[in-house]
């Protein structure tokens, strides 16, 4: 059986973890990597990645270079969070007819809050015989397609609750310093205006449950309140004085005719003590479904980019959601 052909475009914690996941897999193989940082540029992927080991894959900045001489099956696209920062980047990827599975949270389900933008990008995926999918932890799984998948054995359904609570200490350094641990309170609302200190994704999310239910949301909201330590604590060997920032605590609603239909509680902050993933389902059965201690998010999100590449590969071509392909699952070797 050939090996699908994989090339990794961002070489940060994510796209260089991910590139282990697949060196794991004897039917994946990385013919390419693409960053544009100074310091990775012309460097062995196998410097950025835990076992340490040379690949023979070196990091080029350019992806015209990579994609143009070179057949490429799929590209894993892990840069950023933003559809408007990443369309342009994207539109170029698809133009070589490559596949592409990424981790743009915005890009998840992008059909509501960017139509205009989801429609030249799903465009360009037919014009060019490729598919394209956005996926992750969350969004991507325990905030949008686990519920989905559980309401499939639900007569009847009132309403979707969802809490993701995790203890933001266990993750990596920049979802750390992502979600503010150590910052102010006053530096963590001017972040928030600033519109650079937030989870990405439970609008899509909302959006992605709505949809595939066939609820019309005619409001969203997302709000964003600071987890404050109340005494001193350590994180990661650094003192957190009481007062200052240890995560942050976000609601997103999606609201029909004045009345809540989906409701997400995001959670992620140093110090939290019982973590864990639930899903409450009002209906015909009632649904109550707890996963202690929460799926570990980094591991989750490598490994459902992983897993998602054979899908993406035989997907219909197009801009895909998880709630209308195939479904990701492990795979072996």
């Amino acid at each position: 059986m050939e090996k699908i052909k994989v090339v990794i475009c961002g070489v940060g914690p994510i796209g260089a973890r991910i590139a282990e996941f697949i060196k794991d897999r004897s039917s994946l193989e990385i013919t390419g990597a693409i960053d544009i940082a100074p310091d990775k540029a012309g460097r062995d992927l196998g410097e950025f990645i835990a076992a340490g080991k040379k690949t023979g894959v070196l990091i080029e900045k350019s992806a015209e270079k990579v994609l143009s001489r070179k057949k490429v099956d799929v590209l894993v696209l892990t840069t950023m969070s933003s559809l408007a920062k990443i369309k342009d980047p994207l539109l170029e990827i698809l133009s070589y007819g490559v596949n592409v599975v990424s981790t743009c949270e915005e890009l998840s389900y992008p059909w509501i809050t960017a139509p205009a933008t989801a429609r030249e990008i799903d465009d360009a995926a037919k014009k060019n015989g490729v598919s394209v999918l956005s996926t992750g932890v969350n969004p991507g799984f325990l905030m949008d397609f686990l519920p989905l998948v559980m309401t499939g054995v639900c007569r009847d359904i009132e309403k979707i609750t969802v809490e993701r609570i995790q203890n933001a200490a266990n993750r990596r350094i920049p979802f750390q310093q992502k979600v503010g641990i150590g910052i102010t309170v006053e530096e963590f609302h001017k972040r928030v205006a600033a519109g650079t200190l937030r989870h990405v994704g439970l609008t899509e999310s909302i959006h992605m449950i709505s949809a595939r239910m066939g609820w019309k949301i005619d409001k969203t909201s997302d709000t964003i309140e600071p987890v404050i330590a109340d005494e001193d604590i350590t994180v990661n060997g650094k003192l957190i004085k009481k007062g200052l920032v240890l995560g942050v605590k976000q609601t997103g609603l999606g609201i029909s005719n004045g009345r809540e239909l989906v409701t997400l509680r995001f959670k992620a902050a140093a110090g939290v003590s019982d973590s864990y993933d639930r899903i409450i389902i009002k209906g015909i059965p009632e649904i109550d479904s707890t996963i202690k201690n929460g799926v570990n998010g980094d591991i989750a999100t490598c490994a459902i980019i992983t897993n998602a590449i054979p899908v993406v590969l035989r997907a219909a071509p197009g801009l895909r959601t998880m709630a209308d392909i195939e479904p990701v699952t492990f795979f072996e070797k």
